[in-house]
């Protein structure tokens, strides 16, 4: 152990031992894990979404895992939550069907799988000590200084706590509530279980070719996991299932519903339809239930530059497992983590771009962890108004919170709602349209966004704004994973083709370059930032520390919207056709913003005459 790092990262899990494994790769900065527990060591969380396996390409630790056993391959998921029969989706389900390439991720034993990338980490230099907690983080003049469980005092230029769900250990408060919704999962492993990809019906798309999916089934009192995973059972490697029940703390005190109890817990999931046909001669490995509580929480902040700090994976923020999302988040926000380290510690920006970045990192994905913790409410309240007599959904069929940061607006615009996501719950139409408007998604939209100004009507650039270039974090960033589209960015011919190449073989691809699939997370990416002069610092060149509206010159336009704003008025409806969809969206953030103002145009008619003079209303 040295006695000062570059980096010094508490916790092991993928978020720490990815970003340790890419700081290694991509620079000589000396990086230090710290982690609590011995490995291997068991923890939820077995299936995960396909922006994870770049990434893992990336690090390097792709190949290494599809080396070993732990693992089978995941092809998307089913969800049974309405009378009409399943709604399902391959990943990346829209561009599957033009290009016939499955995206894919993994289910995996997790004990073995972390273990693999924590000694990944280790190969590659990092300086890994296990059984042994960080227990304090101190700000120091030039870094940071941390205190582990034997006292020992360690000194590091940054510290990342990337050490899950407790209390985290840089801000000392408890986290926020991302949904109202209280859960708690009680799951198990299984032998005996058949394939979910089996299932009878002509809605099956992975029966076909045998290509594995996760499984979610609701039922009146919450929802069940079906997930395969190769262990070790009596020495012998075995395909097991893991089965898990999220229901809420109050369900398990009605009489008959301690899902804790193995017996009430076989009971029940073979008594939920569709998964009852896959667990009917199921035997548990173990009488041990295992449990955990508290989805869906996040930090205030994720970041702090000043005091030298950064949070990543469920020490930021974690939500609710439905969609297999948590592992796959915590790997990207490795990779934009990674890039902020790398682009501070060389120096070789100025002061103020580098402060920039780091409140990138702390917006943008707070953006992430707030739009995709509304899809999934959004998601539970459809289930809820098809489940009416249901006590559970009935308490998510409810209106949600609507007091949101200007954050939220942000992403809620920036942000496209996740479209295999949007297939599933509109049941194949993949139409936002077709999502109810009563539901936390549609109505924290619709309460952020602005009416789209009238063809007439005009805008006006405020007083006192500017337009400075920069550079920027592109969050989320996922490698080889095409924009959703309803961001409707134009992704060059040449650019999808090699993203479908690039899926038939990740570490291949990654050998040879990444196939021309370029990394978001290599290096900061040009952009355009607006202020206010008066939140400005007085050295123009360092960059705001007040409120500022960022627009990526690859996807916003911003330069080009900003010339034609900044010459004096302009009636909507003239520019309205000559932007761009990501310039459509910049105007609204600008206007969201008081950075632009619209004026209606008030048309008078002078008695007697035809003639008419416009004059400009606030």
């Amino acid at each position: 152990m040295r006695d000062h790092y570059d980096v010094i990262i508490a916790g092991g899990g993928p978020a720490g031992s990815t970003l340790a494994a890419l700081l290694a790769r991509t620079s000589d900065l000396k990086v230090a894990i710290f982690e609590k527990d011995e490995f291997p060591r068991e923890h939820i969380g077995e299936s995960f979404a396909h922006p994870l396996i770049p990434v893992l390409a990336e690090s390097g630790a792709l190949a290494k895992v599809l080396a070993s056993n732990c693992w089978v391959k995941k092809f998307g998921g089913i969800y049974s939550w309405a009378r009409q029969g399943p709604s399902r989706a391959f990943f990346d389900h829209a561009n599957w069907a033009v290009d016939r390439v499955h995206r894919w991720a993994l289910h995996v034993n997790r004990s073995e799988f972390d273990q693999i990338l924590l000694e990944h980490a280790r190969d590659l230099g990092v300086d890994v000590t296990t059984g042994m907690a960080v227990t304090d983080f101190a700000a120091a003049a030039n870094g940071c200084q941390v205190t582990l469980a034997d006292g020992t005092a360690v000194s590091g230029a940054y510290f990342v706590d990337a050490s899950g769900r407790q209390q985290s250990l840089v801000t000392k408060k408890p986290r926020e509530w991302l949904s109202g919704y209280r859960n708690i999962a009680i799951w198990q492993h299984y032998l005996g279980g058949l394939p979910a990809q089996g299932l009878d019906g002509d809605w099956n798309i992975f029966r076909e070719k045998n290509l594995s999916p996760i499984g979610c089934f609701a039922f009146p009192d919450g929802w069940c996991w079906y997930i395969p995973v190769p262990r070790i059972v009596n020495g012998e490697r075995v395909l097991t299932h893991s089965i898990g029940i999220v229901t809420s703390p109050e369900v398990l005190k009605e009489p008959g519903k301690d899902f804790t109890d193995s017996e009430v817990f076989l009971r029940t999931v073979r008594g939920v339809p569709r998964l009852a046909d896959l667990v009917a001669e199921v035997t548990p490995i173990s009488d041990q239930m295992m449990t955990v509580t508290n989805y869906s929480r996040v930090n205030e902040r994720f970041a702090d530059l000043d005091r030298h700090w950064i949070l990543i994976g469920d020490a930021s923020y974690f939500v609710d497992p439905l969609f297999s999302s948590g592992v796959a988040f915590a790997a990207n926000q490795a990779a934009s983590a990674a890039l902020l380290l790398r682009t501070t510690l060389r120096a070789e920006l100025s002061p103020g771009l580098v402060r920039d970045l780091w409140q990138d990192y702390d917006h943008e994905w707070h953006g992430m962890a707030e739009v995709f913790a509304l899809s999934i409410d959004q998601w539970y309240h459809m289930i809820g108004a098809d489940n009416p007599g249901s006590a559970y959904w009935h308490r998510r069929n409810s209106s949600p919170h609507l007091d949101m940061p200007d954050r939220s607006f942000d992403a809620l615009l920036n942000t496209a709602f996740t479209p295999d996501l949007l297939l599933i719950m509109t049941r194949g139409t993949g139409r936002m349209s077709d999502l109810a408007i009563d539901g936390p998604y549609q109505q924290a939209r619709a309460h952020v966004m602005l009416t789209e100004p009238e063809p007439d009507a005009v805008l006006v650039a405020a007083p006192g704004v500017r337009m400075r270039a920069g550079v920027a974090l592109d969050v989320p960033g996922f490698k080889a994973v095409l924009p959703p589209a309803d961001l409707e960015l134009d992704t060059p011919a040449a650019v999808r083709a090699a993203v479908a190449e690039y899926w038939t073989d990740p570490v291949a691809a990654e050998a040879n370059g990444g196939l021309g699939v370029p990394s978001p997370t290599a290096s900061p990416v040009p952009c355009h930032r607006f202020e206010f002069d008066s939140d400005a610092l007085v050295d123009s060149g360092s960059g705001a520390t007040g409120f500022s509206v960022r627009g990526v010159d690859s996807h916003d336009g911003a330069p080009q919207l900003w010339e034609i704003l900044s010459r004096g008025p302009v009636v909507y409806g003239e520019l309205g056709s000559r932007l761009a969809p990501g310039q459509r969206v910049l105007l609204q953030r600008l206007i969201k913003a008081g950075m632009v103002t619209v004026k209606t145009a008030a048309r008078q008619t002078t008695p007697g005459t035809e003639a008419a003079e416009v004059t400009l209303a606030d």
